[in-house]
């Protein structure tokens, strides 16, 4: 109607009625409104998909260059293991022997063939997906059917999930029922695990559509400020869930019982209290019923916590290296760790929603990946992933905060229990019982590793007991 002849200043007026009798989308809206604006109209016509031929090229580089690099790094560390695998590192001896090294090595290369094998198919069905023009057919079956707005963008959302679940079936699997199986830490069956599975689909299914309905609700609501209601919305469901996941999601995985050593209970409750925590209960979980692999955590918001333990670490640990542990877990809430962190990404997560909010106004990104029809959520989506690669590179930085923090919570553990020997036996044995690699290749650690390398940890804290001592 515009291209007819309609005034250009009664466009507002004409938007609004035809949108709240519902005769036009809030998409069609919002593109009527812009060309109510005194400017060129060519202005707001997106490129022609020739013309964007080579930065959509040039994005499918950026995305192999990446996984490039993940899988170089990663190739370069089992490098670096094969050539010092061997080495008993300092502090370790009389609590790791030769055996035990090769078995590490062996984990780790196991594990790495697989992460290799599932990273190849990542990559193939990426490319697929964005490059070979099945989002656009994905987007437009979706678009087909005539569903509303927010039902659209949901299901559009939740497919892709189910999705994902379904191709990484086959290596969560192999990594189950023959690499943790092979080397002694499977303790699953097949049904638990095929029940895990069905409970994880009834979970995404759920909270993904209350999310997902809700954030496209106010996307609706707020076209204008969806960016920051959508924001705070999240933070708050994020919230939300950490708040109920010890009472309702985590029960529907393992049990947890109240730990029958009462010394060690009244043991934890005195030490925490001295670090300015007050703990409810100490529980123990029945992590032995799926795996051997050992750990334990805090839950809980504000000053009161629940302690879970692994049924595992109390059968492989002393009380006095269970405290200590748990010692570094409070020196996280001690030195506001957690809330730093989440003031560190809730305001990066607004920076990116506001850009997200920005790059979507325009039809750039789908006529960049050639999309039939310029929908919304598919546009988010695409912002997504572009904003993961610009992500990549600032990896070493978040990882090297992460350490940093950790070598603080360490230092509080070693003040608060005047015993730095136990925090390192206590991690030697996490580590040898996990078998963890004890020779990461710095540059590997640099991007994947969120806690300083086991062997930098011991040798510190050996030296924090000499001078003690």
């Amino acid at each position: 109607e515009v291209a007819n002849g309609l005034n250009l200043q009664t466009v507002p007026l004409y938007v609004d009625s035809r949108y709240k009798e519902g005769r036009i989308t809030l998409r069609d809206a919002s593109d009527l409104l812009k060309l109510s604006l005194n400017v060129n109209m060519s202005h707001y016509m997106p490129p022609s998909p020739n013309h964007l031929e080579p930065l959509l090229f040039f994005i499918l580089i950026a995305y192999l260059a990446v996984q490039f690099i993940e899988n170089l790094i990663s190739f370069i560390n089992l490098r670096h293991l094969a050539v010092h695998g061997a080495e008993v590192p300092h502090g370790f001896s009389g609590y790791i022997d030769a055996q035990d090294l090769e078995k590490m090595r062996d984990y780790t290369l196991a594990r790495s063939r697989v992460s290799f094998a599932e990273a190849f198919v990542t990559i193939c069905v990426t490319y697929l997906f964005l490059f070979c023009g099945i989002l656009n057919w994905y987007n437009n079956w979706i678009i087909s059917h005539n569903w509303p707005f927010i039902l659209s963008g949901t299901l559009f959302f939740l497919f892709l999930a189910y999705a994902d679940m379904l191709i990484k079936i086959p290596f969560s699997l192999f990594n189950t029922f023959h690499i943790e199986q092979k080397f002694g830490f499977n303790t699953q069956t097949l049904r638990l695990w095929f029940v895990d599975q069905i409970k994880t689909l009834i979970l995404v299914t759920l909270l993904y559509s209350i999310l997902l309905l809700c954030a496209f609700q106010l996307i609706r609501m707020a076209p204008n400020y969806w960016w920051f209601v959508l924001w705070l919305f999240i933070l708050l469901f994020t919230i939300f869930i950490i708040y109920i996941s010890p009472y309702v999601i985590e029960p529907l995985f393992n049990k947890f019982t109240p730990i029958t050593n009462t010394s060690l209970e009244e043991q934890i409750k005195r030490v925490m209290k001295q670090a300015g925590l007050s703990i409810s209960r100490v529980f123990k979980m029945d992590a032995s019923s799926r795996s051997r692999h050992s750990n334990a955590y805090f839950n809980g918001i504000g000053h009161v916590k629940r302690i879970i333990l692994f049924d595992t670490l109390l059968e492989n640990t002393t009380d006095e290296e269970i405290i200590a542990v748990l010692s570094h877990e409070a020196g996280h809430w001690k030195k506001k760790h957690i809330l730093k962190r989440l003031v560190v990404m809730e305001t990066l997560a607004l920076a990116g929603m506001f850009l997200i909010f920005k790059i979507v106004q325009s039809d750039m990104l789908a006529t960049l990946f050639q999309l039939d029809h310029p929908a919304l959520y598919v546009k988010l989506f695409l912002a997504g992933f572009l904003g993961s690669l610009l992500l990549f590179p600032f990896t070493p930085l978040t990882n090297m905060l992460s350490r940093r923090q950790e070598r603080e919570a360490d230092d509080f553990a070693v003040r608060l229990t005047n015993n730095p020997k136990a925090l390192a036996t206590a991690l030697i044995k996490l580590g040898r019982d996990n078998l963890s690699n004890l020779h990461p290749h710095p540059l590997y650690a640099a991007f994947h590793y969120s806690h300083p390398p086991l062997p930098e940890r011991i040798s510190k804290l050996l030296s924090l007991g000499k001078t003690r001592s």
